[in-house]
């Protein structure tokens, strides 16, 4: 039997707060164990919460964002469950009055646009972590009580690969507007994706399994394909899915159980009595939406429509929020003097290969300013392209002009014309079989005397020159 794949993912993006949702604690990753808590996050008697301003700022924001709308009165519930990591045996949340919903997310995939909704976006705290070591489990409870969004996914997507593309489109669009670093390998950008199939033709859901937590694009996508290939197998057998939560075992590349999973009922939501309702008035709304940052969808078509770069180049500039900074600092320097396409080419070659990136965070080797001069110098043919990328490894990170270098290093580009064609006669005779060759056809042979008169001149010779006198020695017109 034929069966189509329904696939819905739950996000949690940490949000980019100095304090935590409800308490002041502070949120700074990778503090020792259980010294950044205090009566609130720790769930004691008698504590009581108080709502972050900027948690609900953000979160409007990534809401915006995603085309949602946004309720102006919302309200916190209690999410009962318990686990060695919920200190209070209950985690914030929104849940039938959540602050915004029905959104939409515009994917592409191999060339195909497909629009995925969202359900909802809603505010919570998050849970403590437990730590397991050899001879005990143990709880660190510092990240207990910082501000999250939950993003839920409509059941829209129907495969692996669909999957892994909107985490990846969501995510560029949580850095760029500056509420959420990204970072997988920290746990500020988890995922949950619900995966069930049914018989193609068959409008009802299949058992749906939750697969919890997984910190990769490639392993969703490996964790996906694994379990719809498991489920068919269960249905071919003659047996049925249970409704669980599974883990993803990278090393062996399976899924495997956890627990059975839960319904909404079991968690016996009910409204927080320590927190009044959320009211976002219209004003509130407008002045998020004022401040809101160029979304990445909105920067590629600028970079393709307004700055001339293929679709390529928009792509490989836009991820990251510095990259895609510097680059439009650069371009805006060159001004018509270095064109937009020469300063991604070169940002594209050699610039991105030496940048180190952190979340939000990218250390990038040289100034726009430095960039702009060492390509403005090309175009003034006072060096060589090759003698460029030797002009640019010397200036990363020293902060010295590409003028001061060259001057340091006596580099300039040769452009003698009786120099070069004095070097152009010596390399034609001495190769006179090449010579014979490329008058009789085979052009690629340029490729070869170009190559000997670099070397000869240490790469200083000015290419469009050694061309010129290539042709005129060869009789090539």
């Amino acid at each position: 039997m034929a069966y189509e794949v329904v696939i819905g993912l739950e996000v949690h993006a940490q949000l980019l707060t100095r304090s935590k949702a409800f308490c002041g604690c502070p949120t700074t990753y990778g503090a020792a164990p259980n010294t950044q808590v205090c009566p609130v996050c720790l769930g004691l008697p008698g504590a009581l919460p108080v709502l972050n301003g900027e948690a609900v700022r953000l979160a409007v924001r990534t809401a915006l964002a995603l085309s949602c709308s946004i309720r102006q009165e919302s309200r916190f519930a209690r999410k009962n469950y318990f686990y060695p990591d919920l200190p209070k045996g209950y985690q914030i949340s929104q849940y039938d009055e959540p602050f915004s919903d029905h959104g939409h997310l515009e994917i592409e995939l191999d060339g195909a646009k497909k629009t995925v909704g969202i359900t909802r976006v809603h505010m919570e705290e998050d849970a403590g972590k437990n730590v397991h070591l050899q001879s005990a489990s143990v709880v660190d409870l510092n990240r207990s009580g910082v501000a999250l969004v939950e993003i839920v996914g409509d059941p829209d997507l129907r495969s692996g690969a669909e999957a892994a593309e909107y985490l990846r489109t969501l995510r560029e669009i949580l850095v760029f507007i500056g509420v959420n670093d990204g970072n997988l390998e920290e746990g500020s950008f988890r995922c949950d994706a619900n995966v069930s199939i049914r018989p193609v033709g068959e409008m009802k859901l299949g058992t749906r399994v939750e697969l919890k937590n997984i910190n990769s694009f490639r392993f969703v996508e490996k964790a996906i394909a694994y379990e719809i290939e498991r489920q068919s197998q269960v249905l071919a057998g003659g047996g049925r899915v249970v409704q669980e939560t599974r883990g993803w075992n990278e090393d062996k590349g399976t899924t495997f159980s956890m627990r059975s999973k839960e319904e909404a009922q079991d968690y016996r939501y009910f409204p927080d009595p320590d927190l009044p309702p959320l009211r976002l008035d219209d004003a509130f709304v407008a002045e998020v939406k004022a401040a809101m940052p160029e979304l990445p969808s909105a920067k590629r078509r600028r970079f393709k429509g307004e700055l001339g770069l293929t679709p390529y180049a928009a792509q490989v500039l836009r991820p990251n929020p510095q990259v895609a900074a510097f680059f439009e600092e650069a371009a805006a320097l060159g001004g018509k003097s270095v064109s937009p396409t020469r300063v991604a080419n070169f940002i594209q070659s050699e610039v991105l290969r030496d940048v180190q990136s952190h979340g939000l965070t990218s250390a990038i080797p040289v100034t726009a300013r430095q960039l702009v001069d060492l390509l403005a110098l090309v175009d003034q043919g006072k060096i060589s392209g090759k003698q460029a990328k030797e002009v640019y490894s010397a200036i990363a990170g020293t902060g010295q002009s590409p003028a001061e270098v060259i001057s340091r290093l006596g580099m300039q580009q040769v452009s003698d014309r009786g120099q070069i064609e004095e070097i152009v006669r010596q390399i034609v005779e001495r190769s006179p079989k090449q010579a014979e060759q490329l008058r009789a056809g085979k052009a690629s042979l340029m490729g070869f005397f170009v190559g000997q008169v670099m070397k000869e001149t240490k790469g200083a010779a000015n290419p469009q020159l050694v061309n010129d006198l290539l042709k005129q020695r060869l009789g090539l017109g």
